[in-house]
């Protein structure tokens, strides 16, 4: 069957390219490792940010148009991109750093599957910090992945205060 592998890498539009640098090595530790321009637009800045090695999966790269004013929430835009963590305690280093650095983030937030922080990068992007575990699995059987609707208890639904697209 041909399927794909996986995400390779994601990419953003920033109005400052400075700033962004700044925000995502300084307050989210990743490593800027490619500084080039937009293959279909060579004026314009092209930066990758990911993992010590460059490694595909841990890519968010960036183009940068001073100009920008901002997208229209809708159908066609992205609404958040989730970083991992591997542990609730690394999660809350970074809630940490951030509330330190004056940038507004959630409380914890258990969705089940999962654990998350969420608050926005320099333009507006949102972001989220999640934890490995404990996993899309703990409410069915491993070797049925996806085969049946399973809605999470109400407990589970917890607004984050961004914008939806309802």
């Amino acid at each position: 069957m041909l399927k794909v592998s996986g995400i390779h890498h994601v990419t953003l539009i920033c109005s400052n390219m400075d700033r962004t640098v700044k925000f995502y090595t300084e307050i989210l530790g990743m490593k800027l490792i490619k500084q080039t321009v937009n293959f279909d637009d060579p004026n314009t800045k092209h930066f990758y940010f990911g993992d010590e090695k460059g490694t595909p999966g841990t890519i968010i790269t960036y183009f940068e148009y001073p100009n920008w004013t901002g997208g229209k929430i809708g159908v066609g835009i992205t609404h958040h991109i989730a970083f991992m963590v591997e542990t609730e305690k690394e999660q809350l280093e970074f809630r940490k750093k951030l509330e330190a650095n004056k940038i507004g983030v959630t409380p914890v937030i258990d969705r089940k599957y999962f654990k998350s922080i969420y608050f926005q990068d320099p333009d507006g992007v949102i972001l989220e910090i999640a934890t490995r575990g404990p996993g899309f699995a703990v409410d069915e059987d491993k070797e049925h992945l996806g085969e049946k609707f399973i809605k999470p208890e109400e407990k589970f639904f917890k607004k984050t205060g961004f914008v939806s697209y309802r």
